[in-house]
């Protein structure tokens, strides 16, 4: 038995032995790819382009407003305020200088505002110039 000396009352402390406990350490290293799912899966997936319907028109960001804003110069020489919608917020970066599909608004502001439906990558928006959609004399791809 041990004495506590800091304590004002003298209060007799125990002590005790744990013994020896193993406790087991994290494994430090890279985790291995088991395979699953996608191990063989090919590296390129070919994909519809999706073509603007009657109330949609192409464009091309030329300004990041901020909060989910754009300025986009679009194929009927309109330059919209054009907001991300919500389902592709997160999961899809829109740059400038990307090719967009726009909804203008339906009924208020069409001609200033509109919703961004997708973005489209360089080899959608190269394919989309070859078929006629893009004109080439607003701008050439590289």
């Amino acid at each position: 038995m041990k004495s506590c000396l800091f304590s004002p009352i003298k209060i007799t402390c125990m002590s005790f032995n744990l013994g020896s406990v193993i406790i087991p350490k994290k494994k430090a290293g890279k985790k291995k790819n088991r395979g699953g799912a996608g191990h063989n899966a090919p590296t390129t997936i070919q994909r519809r382009v999706t073509v603007p319907n009657e109330n949609q028109v192409l464009g091309i960001v030329i300004q990041l407003l901020g909060a989910g804003w754009l300025k986009v110069q679009c194929m009927d020489e309109k330059i919209r305020n054009c907001r991300i919608r919500g389902k592709i917020r997160k999961r899809m970066w829109i740059r400038i200088d990307d090719w967009v599909l726009v909804e203008p608004w339906a009924e208020m502001q069409s001609d200033e505002r509109g919703d961004i439906i997708l973005r489209y990558t360089k080899s959608q928006a190269r394919w989309l110039q070859r078929n006629g959609y893009i004109s080439e004399e607003n701008v050439i791809i590289d």
